[in-house]
């Protein structure tokens, strides 16, 4: 999965100082529990936070105790948004769990400016280098290894196909102006078009991120964030789409307080059959499951269409993938339990339990859903590739393009001052 010469385009990285204030950290990395035994204790920070994923995560943490008895691991688990708001607060405070998820990127290299993350370069050799090139890239800072992956993907549209043939759709779209219609038809047939979470924001930042490049192009996203500036027409242009978008009114009843994954959120609107569409990333069954009741074989996937005269291509792909880092100073025990959760074992129990993208070659085989192979033959053709912008970017900057999204789409902001905002702010970060 993935083509393993794909560049770096949209890992991009620069540091910032986190604004929260000081939470601290319930136990230790490297413990002992005061006794005898000698157990070392390691806290693993995580967001599986949704089922399956939840009981498999807990169970390969106990496996992982019973291969090895003298270790314990404390898992602590937020979900996405909580999480981020800790770790920014945990950032500012200098103290960082042993091992905490990490998306890469421009966060990740603030961490690791700030002297807090364990450069993994050599400890990790030499299972780390037999894992997919492609998913170690946004772990990789300055040619140094400070995460390690255990997933793989892409954002694209989730869609029932039960509802698409109500509405007379016999294929999901290919061009934006086809999507337009798409959604015009549905909901002339009664049916909603859209679920979106809009209270947290990071979902509808999918949606101009995709936009801006299919008008501009992939690589245009990281040129702007290099010259601090994202005022340009084509970014414009993305807005006007994204605004002609939010006119047709596609989205549920209430999705400006809507959740993601809650029993009344984005995810369950489209796994009950209360929407037609989501855009979100190769998780989006699992969720809809959990939430939801979730679509089986009325579920399918598509890739965010071609913006007519636009510069980027169909190919270029934006997402990312979940990995582990460590703090500064974590244990062995810790490298060991990053080593067990690489191992192919442990990525075929992912892939067959929750349907995760594996990043051990070895693991591909087990693949039998089809939407999650539809979205792995995307990341094979894929000509470009970029980072979710609120981790590719400095932190300050990725929550600016949220909040400036989020505003366009609750009709608070124009087109222009999404760019004129995220420009200010990114200048603000020199």
């Amino acid at each position: 999965m993935g083509d393993p010469a794909l560049s770096r385009r949209g890992f991009l990285a620069a540091s910032a100082a986190a604004g929260l204030g000081m939470t601290t950290l319930s136990a230790c990395g490297g413990d002992s529990d005061g006794g005898s035994s000698g157990t070392t204790t390691i806290e693993w920070w995580n967001i599986s936070t949704t089922e399956p994923a939840k009981t498999v995560w807990a169970a390969l943490a106990r496996k992982f105790e019973a291969q090895n008895p003298k270790v314990k691991v404390k898992i602590v688990q937020f979900e996405n948004d909580a999480y981020k708001s800790k770790m920014t607060a945990l950032t500012s405070s200098g103290k960082l769990p042993d091992i905490f998820h990490t998306w890469g990127g421009g966060v990740l290299k603030q961490q690791v400016d700030a002297g807090l993350v364990e450069d993994l370069t050599d400890r990790t050799k030499p299972w780390g280098d037999a894992l997919l090139p492609v998913a170690k890239e946004p772990y990789l800072i300055d040619d140094s290894v400070y995460g390690i992956p255990f997933d793989i993907g892409m954002i694209g549209f989730w869609y029932n196909k039960a509802l698409f043939a109500k509405a007379g759709i016999s294929a999901p779209p290919t061009t934006w102006s086809g999507f337009l219609d798409a959604v015009r038809k549905l909901k002339s047939a009664g049916v909603t078009p859209l679920a979106l979470a809009g209270k947290e924001k990071w979902p509808g930042m999918y949606y101009w991120a995709y936009l801006a490049m299919r008008t501009a192009g992939a690589e245009a996203l990281e040129k702007a964030y290099a010259d601090k500036d994202f005022t340009g027409a084509p970014f414009v242009e993305a807005g006007e789409h994204l605004k002609e978008l939010v006119g047709l009114q596609p989205f549920q009843k209430g999705f400006l307080g809507a959740a993601y994954n809650s029993p009344t959120g984005q995810a369950a609107a489209v796994g009950n059959g209360k929407a037609a569409m989501e855009l979100m990333g190769q998780w989006a069954p699992v969720v809809q499951a959990d939430a939801g009741k979730g679509l089986g074989k009325d579920l399918g996937f598509f890739p965010f269409p071609a913006v007519e005269g636009g510069k980027g291509a169909l190919t270029e792909v934006f997402g990312g993938g979940g990995g582990h880092a460590l703090r500064r100073g974590a244990p062995q025990e810790a490298v060991d339990f990053l080593k067990f959760f690489a191992s192919e074992a442990t990525d075929l129990e992912l892939v067959k339990k929750t349907g995760t993208l594996p990043v051990v070659p070895a693991a591909e085989s087990a693949i039998t859903d089809p939407n999650i192979k539809a979205v792995q033959e995307q990341l094979k053709k894929a000509t470009g590739f970029q980072l979710y912008l609120d981790q590719a970017y400095a932190p300050a900057v990725g929550q600016e393009v949220n909040d400036s999204v989020a505003a366009l789409i609750a009709g608070s902001r124009s087109p222009e001052q999404v760019g004129q905002s995220i420009t200010k702010t990114a200048k603000e970060e020199q």
